[in-house]
């Protein structure tokens, strides 16, 4: 065997190597594929499913599972998602008017927000979640809702919009679990 044998050998075994691990690469999701995580608002039942980096989590306690980022704000979320507010507990407090509420009222104390349900909460109450945007029921799945202004005043949760803005009357929808009905 010759010694310029030698350097072509090694070079066909490195095009072959390279071109398995393409392969397998290609079978796995393909090379862009393989770190991506799932979006917001899909299925999942560890957080691993929705990105292998730790930056989302699953909420388990949704049908299949729900794909979000705990904590957000107005413009902290991918770009099919928005930051929405939910308020945890039960609230029957004073009755408030969003639309006027610090602006030409204020019912709400200094520590309450007054959301779209109409009744002033806690501040401490609220939780904010990364929740997938929506236009029609059909782009949410199924068990879900596409939650407009009175799907919101209904079954709670509202966007979080930037400092000095309002909600208005048409806030973005968003996909949520539809309240189940039991018979």
């Amino acid at each position: 065997m010759s010694s310029s044998a030698l350097p072509s050998t090694t070079f066909v075994r490195v095009r072959r190597l390279r071109a398995l691990l393409a392969l397998a690469a290609l079978a796995a999701g393909g090379p862009g594929l393989a770190g991506c995580g799932a979006e917001i608002g899909d299925a999942c039942s560890l957080a691993q499913d929705c990105s292998p980096n730790g930056d989302r989590i699953c909420d388990t306690t949704s049908d299949e599972g729900y794909c979000t980022i705990q904590g957000c704000d107005f413009d902290t979320c991918p770009e099919e998602a928005v930051c929405v507010a939910f308020f945890l507990g039960s609230f029957a407090n004073r009755p408030c008017d969003p639309a006027t509420e610090d602006v030409s009222t204020d019912v709400c104390g200094f520590d309450e927000l007054c959301p779209l349900e109409g009744f002033c909460v806690p501040l401490a109450s609220e939780v904010r979640y990364c929740m997938r945007t929506c236009e029609a029921a059909d782009d949410c799945r199924d068990g879900y809702e596409c939650r407009d202004a009175t799907l919101m005043r209904a079954h709670g949760g509202q966007p979080i919009v930037a400092p000095g803005q309002v909600l208005g009357d048409a806030p973005q929808p968003f996909c949520a679990q539809a309240p189940v009905v039991l018979p």
